[in-house]
């Protein structure tokens, strides 16, 4: 028997996908939420609420569950996550999407451009749907996958992969930069001769272990625009996974369709205007990678809100950019004030005390204030989860208090 270690989006994600095969299960959740444990009942499902050894033959865990959880050892049953039973029962083939920076919206350019190409084709995994909710309804499912998800996969091997760049992230989770690494190079662990990889060629950590995989090699160069870079992956994503189906398609084609896939909300989009100064909704910029991309593209002088909760991130390559073009930064959230303090001999920092949409309304009002031309720039540096649900719901909150700077009664 299988237990569901966590509930939430993927935990339930599971449940079905268990249920549908008709497998049993149990489940357990340190802090359930009852609307969770109301769906998990309707599903069929009891829970376990005291697990002990010997019981069942495999733990199926949330990304959100550490590997270190005591309760986790103490069962010493095999622990995977839901990329590798998607991967082991799913009816899709997968391609799989990982790196520091980039991974969101290079999903959805592959997913979106497949589509438009005429194959049924869904995006899953931490973007937002789990993986093992789509990959029974569709042809080919690609994943956005976390270092959470990778490093409790075991012989998870999709049918192309896709490695953006190893940046630094979830310190807090994973303890040093080189356990992080470890599990994102998981993606490659099992990659072989049927199999494909569009790799960053020009990291030498990335680029070394390609030359290890035996699958078929797809490089990448990274330019310093970063959207265009992440239509490259998935354009370079997409050739690869028609070469292995032996059905190519034109390059041109490929490139067509990716170019025509929206931005992803809430990655580096300009939402507003106010004479010379533009409003700039970079909220899925919590990595050092992405948010050196988005001060690059800023228009100068930028008045940059900053903070939320630090997930580890390193302040330190973003000195001279923020030297070059910042004009202030405004700190909210847990931890902006301290993630702020880096670049406090260089630029004025404004702490914004309020919570929530307020802080976000105070820093987009306190930029205008300050800087009359250039742009006002969300790119965070931290997760959403102490004021917000999701960088999605940072976004939204971004997005409203722009209109209401930009909103006058004359209007």
């Amino acid at each position: 028997m299988k237990l569901v270690f966590g509930l939430g989006k993927s935990g339930l994600g599971v449940l079905e996908f268990l249920k549908r095969r008709g497998q049993a299960a149990r489940y357990y959740d340190d802090a359930p939420r009852p609307e969770d444990e109301a769906r998990a009942r309707e599903l069929g499902f009891l829970p376990d609420e005291d697990p002990a050894p010997g019981v069942y033959d495999e733990v199926i865990a949330a990304p959100g569950v550490p590997l270190s959880h005591p309760l986790l050892r103490r069962l010493g049953a095999p622990v995977i996550g839901e990329a590798e039973l998607a991967w082991r029962e799913g009816r899709a083939e997968i391609i799989g999407v990982t790196g520091t920076a980039g991974k969101t919206s290079t999903t959805s350019y592959v997913a979106g451009a497949l589509k438009e190409l005429g194959f049924s084709a869904a995006a899953g995994g931490n973007i937002g749907t789990p993986l093992v909710s789509v990959v029974d309804e569709v042809e080919v499912a690609v994943a956005e996958l976390s270092s959470f998800q990778l490093e409790r996969t075991r012989d998870f091997s999709p049918k192309v992969a896709v490695l953006l760049n190893l940046g630094r992230d979830h310190l807090d989770r994973h303890g040093s930069i080189e356990a992080y690494h470890r599990a994102k190079l998981k993606l490659l662990e099992n990659l072989g001769p049927d199999s494909a990889l569009v790799y960053n060629a020009s990291d030498p950590k990335i680029a070394r272990a390609a030359q290890e995989t035996g699958a078929r090699l797809f490089p990448v160069y990274p330019t310093k625009d970063a959207d265009q870079t992440n239509r490259e992956f998935a354009k370079r994503a997409i050739l690869a996974y028609l070469e292995l189906r032996g059905t190519p398609l034109p390059e041109e084609e490929v490139a067509r369709a990716v170019a025509e896939q929206p931005p992803v909300p809430g990655r580096f989009e300009v939402v507003g205007r106010l004479g010379e100064l533009v409003f700039i909704d970079d909220s899925i910029a919590t990595r050092t990678l992405a948010v050196k991309a988005a001060l690059e593209r800023a228009p100068a002088p930028v008045a940059w809100i900053l903070g939320g909760v630090d997930k580890g991130a390193d302040p330190v390559p973003l000195r001279p950019l923020v030297k070059e073009k910042v004009a202030v930064i405004l700190a909210i959230g847990k931890d902006g004030e301290r993630l702020a303090r880096e670049f406090s001999d260089l630029v004025p920092v404004v702490a914004i005390r309020s919570r929530g949409e307020r802080a976000l309304a105070e820093a987009v009002s306190e930029g205008v204030r300050r800087i009359g031309r250039g742009s006002v720039l969300l790119a965070p540096l931290a997760a959403s989860f102490d004021m917000f649900r999701d960088y999605r719901e940072r976004s939204r909150a971004f997005r409203r208090a722009v209109k209401e700077v930009l909103w006058t009664p004359s209007s």
